[in-house]
């Protein structure tokens, strides 16, 4: 999911906030209205005092949090609404993210923990909710996406940790009967003259009662002992054990399951239904029709369990009537789709491109890039619970607050009545990201047509695998078209490149903002950069019955690709090295990439190590979420044509590693997502408007056989840090084209590869 793509245009911090607050205003002025006299802004929450230092403002409502506080600090600075230390020393720190699988659960308690000057050993983690609290500091709303949880919270998190040591700094003091400035801390403990000491939990009560300073002085970097340093993750242990539960877990008092057939064809409606046969599996308890995404219709079976309710969906007889919506079909689109890269679109970077006339050498290249699947390992789930005109969610979401409007707007009940329990979540890539909050309306529409149907238990709607391939929200299918005149040095004389594809942002909230003169920022973002070349860049965003949604690392997944192959091209058509191509095309302004390229070339070996027979290399560097990784990598070409990729070294420039094991492992898991783009397989296709896949059989993903070594290597720095949950993505597929066309002279034009 992708939130700063303006960014590289100077443009994110000027437009988002003011327009991402007005969508928040809708919910959060309500619940704003709530807070009446609300709680003193300036002191600690005492929220069950008798367990020590408990500042858990989550659990109250949301009005309270959301008033304007009247010290002037926000509720996102207030550390009442974040750090908890019980009487033993506990600190419990809630997280403003959702996790799911970026490793935020620790990170951003490690940046609070910091300031806090706390016992790492003793630190936990908690989610939040859809409090105002809990926004995003820079965005002004709910989110986890644009990989901008440790970027956007990372000043936020070093000074609530800050603000609560202060406070019990002050509590100590007044103790003793001593300066505050006489005193220091360490590992969870106020030390005092002559080395006494009181330990965090002690204090607890009496630091409830200090006014919350406004403004706090932070570490020197060189003080650090925590920010980082190599950490294991906090939820390790749960995940590794089995014990970690997931919004698929939910398990509450009279719980029902629902599971939904839906529409073959996106937005249509049943035109017949059969239930009988459904009806008469043990444990079904109602089959309903149901408002499905993009205006359609389903069926809903619900049972005391998923498995008679998938067998009371199995036992429906369902016609549908598909007349009224468009049936999309891939090899349809994508004759349509050249034809379209044929022809100058709607201009996003102008350039004067005439001298591709007379250039002395010159490429053509298209590119397809397939619509894909984000296949998170745990399928799409809703938990809802109706009492009255009181709403409870249960999932794992990455923008809570714009769900729990919708859930709102569904179940006719004030936005301020609806309590979200943010879940862990086994993944998402941007699928729990959606502007229509698709699978949170039709849970809530389930709920709310059992409710009419006299259930009156919580209800929770699962996805099965092939629910979730079928479902919808695909990254969308682009060709590219570029024409390229350069000398013989390698000079670009000019560069006129065409995408097309769908508009991710057309019809969302965000269109207004992020659509700018009739391009969707996300389907060029990536383009040009860093390189100082003179492109004219155009698009076309056609519009078809499928819907879309960003993918990890966004427009960046095939404008990397393009950008990255060309380039190598050019290189070897000119017999230059592509490393030092690179270098020279990037000129003297761009040091953060120059670094992490630098850096995977000297831990590579690259051009220094002699390869096995049968092997090359392949460079690609790319910045995306303001971060920046190159790889170098070794791969081999088999006699079927099937490409292997052998070893991955990275360079990455993510300014300051919080946690440089989450950053290690967020670059691995990139890799092999990239690497996914790649594989036979790897495609979403349509015919008459139906997806042909439907399970990791026919969607493939790479097995444990196709993991390369991936050595991660970080450029030292102490600037804040940037983005690291996508951009490990993108430069995996070109960099592995790049080597294939080494051993191959053809780069592979179209993805998943077809090389025999």
């Amino acid at each position: 999911m992708h939130f700063d793509t303006l960014a590289l245009q100077g443009q994110a911090h000027h437009f988002m906030p003011k327009h991402l607050r007005a969508l928040m205003e809708q919910a959060q002025g309500a619940m704003n209205n709530e807070a009446a006299e609300g709680v003193p802004r300036r002191t600690f929450l005492k929220v069950a005092a008798a367990s020590g230092f408990a500042l858990g403002a989550f659990p109250l409502t949301a009005g309270a949090q959301g008033a304007s506080p009247a010290g002037g600090l926000k509720p996102t600075e207030q550390p009442s609404a974040f750090v908890r230390i019980d009487a033993d020393g506990t600190v419990t720190v809630t997280i403003n993210r959702l996790d799911f699988g970026q490793g935020v659960q620790t990170g951003l308690p490690m940046i609070l923990a910091e300031e806090l000057d706390a016992d790492w050993a003793k630190v936990r983690s908690v989610h939040g909710d859809a409090s105002p609290a809990y926004a995003d500091p820079a965005f002004g709303m709910h989110l986890t996406g644009g990989s901008n949880s440790i970027k956007n919270s990372y000043t936020q998190y070093r000074e609530l940790g800050a603000r609560t040591r202060a406070m019990l700094v002050s509590a100590a003091a007044a103790q003793w009967g001593v300066d505050a400035s006489t005193l220091r801390t360490n590992a969870g403990f106020v030390v005092g003259p002559g080395g006494k000491k009181l330990a965090y939990g002690a204090l607890a009560e009496a630091a409830m009662q200090q006014p919350v300073p406004e403004k706090v002085t932070l570490k020197d970097p060189k003080q650090f002992r925590i920010i980082g340093k190599p950490t294991g993750r906090l939820d390790a242990k749960a995940k590794s054990s089995g014990q970690q539960d997931y919004g698929i877990d939910v398990r509450l008092p009279g719980m029902l399951t629902a599971v939904v057939t839906r529409p073959p064809v996106f937005g249509a409606k049943v035109k017949s239904l059969d239930d009988a046969a459904a009806k008469a599996i043990a444990g079904v308890k109602a089959v309903l029709r149901v408002p499905t995404d993009r205006g359609g219709e389903g069926v809903a079976v619900i049972a005391d369990g998923y498995w008679p309710a998938k067998q009371g969906r199995d036992a429906l007889k369902v016609e549908w009537d598909t007349s009224n919506v468009e049936k999309a079909d891939t090899a349809q689109l994508l004759t349509q789709y050249r034809a379209l890269a044929q022809q100058t679109g709607t201009i996003a970077i102008p350039a004067d491109v005439a001298p591709l006339a007379n250039a002395p050498q010159k490429i053509s290249a298209e590119f397809t890039f397939p619509y894909l699947a984000h296949a998170p390992m745990e399928p799409l789930n809703c938990t809802v619970k109706l009492d009255g005109d009181k709403v409870e969610l249960w999932m794992g979401t990455q923008m809570p607050g714009l769900d729990a409007m919708a859930a709102a707007k569904v179940l006719g009940v004030q936005p301020q009545n609806v309590k979200v329990h943010t879940q862990m979540a086994g993944g998402g890539f941007g699928r729990r990201a959606i502007p229509t909050s698709d699978y949170v309306v039709e849970a809530c529409g389930v709920a709310k047509a059992a409710h009419t149907a006299g259930i009156t238990a919580p209800v929770r709607t699962l996805w099965s695998r092939e629910d979730d391939i079928k479902g919808g929200y695909y990254r969308p299918m682009h060709v590219h078209r570029a024409e390229i005149g350069f000398d013989a040095q390698g000079n670009i004389l000019a560069w006129d490149h065409v995408i097309v594809g769908q508009s991710i942002l057309k019809g969302s909230p965000f269109e207004a903002f992020m659509v700018k003169n009739g391009v969707d920022a996300t389907a060029v973002e990536g383009m040009k950069e860093p390189y100082n070349i003179p492109m004219r860049l155009s698009v076309h965003h056609p519009q078809v019955n499928v819907p879309v949604l960003w993918w990890r690392s966004v427009g960046s997944t095939h404008t990397a690709y393009a950008m990255e192959t060309l380039l190598d091209e050019v290189a070897r058509a000119t017999k230059q090295d592509p490393v030092a191509y690179r270098l020279r095309l990037m000129g003297d302004k761009h040091p953060r990439h120059k670094a992490a390229l630098q850096l995977a070339v000297d831990r590579s070996g690259y051009g220094k190590k002699k390869l096995a027979a049968g092997r090359a290399w392949g460079v690609a560097v790319h910045e995306s979420f303001s971060s920046v990784v190159a790889y170098v990598v070794e791969a081999s070409v088999s006699k079927d044509g099937t490409p292997k990729l052998h070893s991955v070294t990275a360079g990455v420039h993510c300014n300051l590693a919080v946690n440089p094991k989450s950053v290690e492992a967020q670059v691995q898991g990139g890799a092999l997502m990239g690497l996914s783009m790649c594989l036979p397989g790897g495609a979403i296709t349509l015919k008459d408007g139906m997806v042909e896949q439907s399970n990791f059989s026919d969607f493939a993903v790479p097995r444990i056989t196709d993991m390369p070594q991936v050595a991660v290597h970080i450029v030292p720095s102490a600037e804040p840090p940037t983005g690291m949950g996508e951009p490990g993505l993108p430069p995996l597929a070109p960099a592995l084209a790049n080597a294939v066309a080494r051993l191959t002279g053809k780069t592979p034009r179209e993805l998943p590869f077809k090389l025999a």
